[in-house]
Formats: C-alpha cells, sequence, structure tokens
C-alpha cells in the first residue's frame, strides 16, 4: 500500500508539468525574450541593407590600377537599384516587427517572419552581386594591378581601333573592358548587358575578361586577351546576327548542305573571335592559339555535337587561311606545315565525314563571310578593312619587339601589338623570359 501511494505522488508532477506550460501560453503571456528578439530582426536587415553600401573609388586604392571612375558608377546603378528595394522591405520589416511588440499573436508573428525571410533573400542576392565586383575591384590592390590595367589598355585600343575603322557613326559602348585574374580557369568574358548566373541573373553592366594566372606570367600567349574583346566587339559593333547569317547562306549557296551550315553556323562566335583576334594582333595570334588546341591527338580531332568552339583540328585551318589572306603566306604555309605535321590523320578521330570532305574549300568560304564580305553594321565595309593588319603592322611589331628586349622605349606603337612584341622577342630568343615579361608590363603600365 505504501508503495502504490508512493508511486501515485511521484507520478502527479510529471503529469501535470506539462499543463502548467499550456496553460501559460494560452493566457497570453509574452516570453521575455520575445520582445528583444523582434526588435533584433528588424534591426539586423535595416543594418543589412545599409552594410551593403555603394562602393567609393578611393576604397581600391588611388594608383593607376585602380577601377576607373566609369566602372565604379556602372557597378553602383546596379548596386543601388536592387539595394533601393531590400531598403523597402526592411522598412516593412521594421513596422511588422512593431506590431508585433504591441501584439504578440500569431498572425502578427508569422507575418514578420515572412517578411524577414523575403529580406534575407534580399540580402543575399545583393551580397553575390556586391561581393562579385569587391574581390574584381580589391585586385587591383594586389602586386597585379599594373598586369591588369595592361590588359585593360589592350581592350581599350582594340575598341578604339575598331570604332576608329567603320565606316559609320555609332554611340560609344561605355565603360571599357574590366580584366581580372582568376586561377584554374581557362580565358572567358562575360559580355556587357547579359545577365549573369554569378550574379542572381542581374545584368552585367560591362564586358569583363578573366585571365588565368598562368597566362599573365606569359605575355606572349596573352593573344587569349583579343579572342575574349572580339566576343564583346562582335555584340557591341552590332555584328551578332549578321555573322552567322552570312556564313549558312554562303555554304547553303555553294550546296554544302544542311549538316555543315548548321555546324559552322553553331561556331560562328568563337571562329569570329579567332578572325577579330587574328586581324587585331597579327601572325602572333596564331602562335598564341596554337598554345591553346595543340593537345593530344586524340582531343584534337574530336567533334562534339554541342561544342561552340570549332573543332581543333579545323580551328587552327581558319587562322591559317586568314594569315595568308593578309598577305602573310610564307607563316601561314610554315603553320600548315607544322600542324600536318603533329595531326596526320584527322580521320582517326570522330570528326563527321561530311566536315572533313572538302573543308578547305569550306574554311575559305567562313573566312570570307567573316572578314571580307561588307556589311552594313559596319558602314559597308568588311571586317578586315575595318581592323586593317599587314606587312607595315608586323615590321611594327619586330621593330618594338628589339626595343623591348633591350629595355629601351618601345616607341607609339598600340598597346595591342606588344603582345606581338613579346611573342616575337620570345620565339626569336632575344631576351630572357622574365625580362620580357617586366618590360612588358612596365612599357603598358607606364602609358
Amino acid at each position: 500500500m505504501y508503495a502504490t501511494s508512493e508511486l501515485t505522488q511521484e507520478s502527479v508532477p510529471r503529469l501535470t508539468a506539462p499543463r502548467r506550460r499550456r496553460r501559460r501560453v494560452q493566457d497570453g503571456r509574452v516570453p521575455a525574450i520575445l520582445p528583444a528578439w523582434l526588435r533584433g530582426q528588424a534591426v539586423n536587415v535595416t543594418r543589412h541593407a545599409a552594410a551593403l553600401s555603394p562602393f567609393r573609388r578611393d576604397e581600391f586604392g588611388d594608383g593607376t590600377a585602380a577601377p576607373t571612375e566609369g566602372h565604379i558608377q556602372a557597378v553602383n546603378e546596379l548596386i543601388v537599384t536592387l539595394r533601393t528595394d531590400l531598403l523597402k522591405v526592411a522598412g516593412n520589416v521594421t513596422n511588422a516587427a512593431e506590431a508585433a511588440i504591441g501584439d504578440a499573436s500569431t498572425p502578427n508573428l508569422q507575418r514578420l517572419l515572412k517578411l524577414k525571410e523575403r529580406a534575407h533573400d534580399w540580402v543575399r542576392a545583393i551580397e553575390r552581386v556586391w561581393d562579385f565586383y569587391f574581390e574584381l575591384f580589391g585586385q587591383r590592390q594586389s602586386k597585379f594591378g599594373d598586369w591588369l590595367l595592361s590588359c585593360d589598355r589592350i581592350a581599350l585600343d582594340c575598341y578604339q581601333q575598331s570604332f576608329l575603322g567603320i565606316g559609320i557613326a555609332k554611340s560609344l559602348p561605355a565603360p571599357p573592358p574590366f580584366s581580372y585574374m582568376r586561377t584554374g580557369f581557362s580565358p572567358a568574358t562575360y559580355r556587357r548587358g547579359i545577365p549573369l548566373r554569378r550574379l542572381g541573373r542581374q545584368i552585367n553592366p560591362f564586358p569583363l575578361i578573366q585571365l588565368p594566372y598562368h597566362r599573365l606570367v606569359n605575355p606572349w600567349t596573352l593573344g587569349a586577351i583579343l579572342h575574349e574583346v572580339s566576343h564583346n566587339l562582335q555584340n557591341d559593333l552590332g555584328i551578332a546576327r549578321v555573322i552567322p547569317r552570312n556564313i549558312a547562306r554562303r555554304l547553303l549557296r555553294e550546296g554544302k548542305g544542311r549538316f555543315v551550315a548548321s555546324v559552322w553556323t553553331r561556331w560562328n562566335r568563337e571562329t569570329f573571335a579567332d578572325m577579330s583576334g587574328l586581324l587585331l594582333g597579327g601572325p602572333a595570334v596564331v602562335g598564341s592559339l596554337m598554345d591553346i588546341i595543340g593537345r593530344s591527338p586524340a582531343t584534337v580531332v574530336s567533334y562534339s555535337p554541342r561544342a561552340p568552339h570549332p573543332t581543333p583540328y579545323l580551328r587552327m585551318f581558319l587562322s591559317i587561311e586568314l594569315l595568308a589572306r593578309m598577305g602573310f603566306t610564307d607563316e601561314a604555309e610554315q603553320f600548315r606545315k607544322t600542324w600536318h605535321r603533329l595531326y596526320p590523320n584527322p580521320r582517326a578521330g570522330s570528326l563527321p565525314p561530311e566536315m572533313l570532305n572538302d573543308f578547305p574549300e569550306v574554311v575559305s568560304m567562313v573566312v570570307d563571310s567573316i572578314c571580307y564580305s561588307p556589311m552594313v553594321e559596319l558602314g559597308d565595309k568588311c571586317l578586315a578593312d575595318v581592323i586593317r593588319f599587314g606587312q607595315k603592322e608586323q615590321q611594327m611589331i619586330e621593330e618594338a619587339a628589339r626595343r623591348l628586349a633591350a629595355g629601351t622605349d618601345p616607341g607609339i606603337i598600340p598597346e595591342r601589338f606588344l603582345i606581338g612584341a613579346s611573342r616575337f622577342a620570345f620565339d626569336h630568343r632575344l631576351a630572357r623570359p622574365g625580362i620580357i615579361t617586366e618590360n612588358f608590363y612596365k612599357e603598358l603600365a607606364r602609358r
């Protein structure tokens, strides 16, 4: 009996305690921590919004390598637009928090929670944009600032040459391309005015040129800059649609078949970038391209039905064809023989037979469609007339190469030609690679 009584008494607290806790909540008593927590949510969101403020130019140093005022303004316009919406949401959170403190009803509390979640989604979205450009601009404060500035100046020179060379007035695009370094990746570009996944699908306000460290270390491989800038020129010159149309029409008109025409049309952007880059930089760019696509035979003769780049085996012949059309027939023949020596059997890979049949003739038609066909968008001029490169320009490059190797002033040579000068100096062993690199960046950074 005593045992039963003791068991009953011990069980009473365990059964009644939960009822008492439920009764306190149901009685409408607000937990002591709730008002402070509600106030904290409003303060946190407001401070998040305030912290994501527009950039100031002096945040990234005061040297010539710092981002330009135009780049800062373009990014700030994007941040301000996004931040304005965030501040509105933050104000709604503050109002909801005040209402919940005055009346901690479930509807009021849940309204706050929904608004808070929405605000944090906005914060994360803006942080992605803010952090992306903060990292890019911050690189200009590092020891690589002058290297990136040098690449900016090469890209700007490409734009100036192209817009001066066209036969019609066009609105001047601004800001110019902006270069940044990203290790572990190939050269790439993000065009002006396109939504970027890295920015949460926000619109990129100016061209970005992504360059890997290993290319920057070896400036004679920086033909990649001219290629990536050309992607942007195809859009900013207004010829992004006419180029693929010209290729397709020419190949169909010449009876090359729908399959061949469709493949070369799909490859139009990368093909244009190669052709434009070669016109901008001369024969050295072909050597730079060969650095990239000269890989294992299995890779070079492998065909992908979805790849935007021409199969490497065929891609090289495009530059060889254009080089010959530009008047560099001896150099073109040397590259042709070398390429055949490296890859004597293109049919050993997965290239469709249709792509190999008569491919020299098809390559000639593609080059003609891109470089030697007048376009209304260029003022009825062809690309090779807009961006002129011949023996005279190559002589300038070779003279600058000798000066660059000697550490003397290379003169008034355009910035883009210094890539070819460094390549000529490297190939002809005019100076040690380290000396060529040092003088290359020193010359570009001082301009």
